[in-house]
């Protein structure tokens, strides 16, 4: 088990737990569909694949990171199975990368999860999102493929990492 701790949030970054339809999250996920669409080719609907209520407590929850009151960054998670949450929708708006704030986001939805009971985290990233890819190897995910191998002979790309739990 690895711990992963970000530098401490800047006084102008504050978290928001809401919901997927929340006003305050639309650009940001209608930016994360243009992006899926525009890389994977394919249109792309989040609307559609899962319903929202997926995403609501007590078995999941959905985050926006807000810098002065705008979304930055933002994640969610969901019920895998009864020990497990499956991470979904880790996305910083294009404007904000390269400040830490997917791992910002990334620890506060595991420590969330740690505290709901969940001993584990599963998720899958695509193979054209090597940074994600880079992210969750840094934050201590466990690839559940062969690293050496093409990404796009794969598909979708799990990870899996084991929380401690949270006193």
């Amino acid at each position: 088990m690895t711990t992963f701790h970000p530098a401490p949030l800047p006084a102008e970054l504050t978290l928001l737990h809401t919901t997927v339809t929340d006003p305050l999250a639309r650009p940001l996920l209608e930016e994360l569909t243009h992006e899926y669409s525009t890389r994977y080719h394919k249109p792309v609907n989040l609307d559609e694949e899962y319903p929202p209520e997926a995403f609501h407590p007590p078995g999941g929850a959905f985050l926006l990171l807000l810098e002065r009151g705008a979304p930055v960054a933002g994640g969610a998670y969901r019920r895998y199975d009864a020990g497990t949450a499956e991470l979904k929708r880790i996305w910083t708006h294009s404007a904000h990368r390269r400040r830490g704030l997917a791992r910002h986001v990334l620890h506060t939805l595991e420590r969330d999860a740690a505290g709901r009971g969940y001993r584990r985290i599963y998720l899958t990233t695509g193979p054209r999102q090597p940074e994600a890819k880079r992210l969750y190897l840094a934050a201590g995910y466990r690839p559940l493929f062969d690293l050496s191998a093409d990404p796009e002979t794969i598909g979708p790309l799990p990870f899996e990492k084991h929380l401690a739990a949270v006193t």
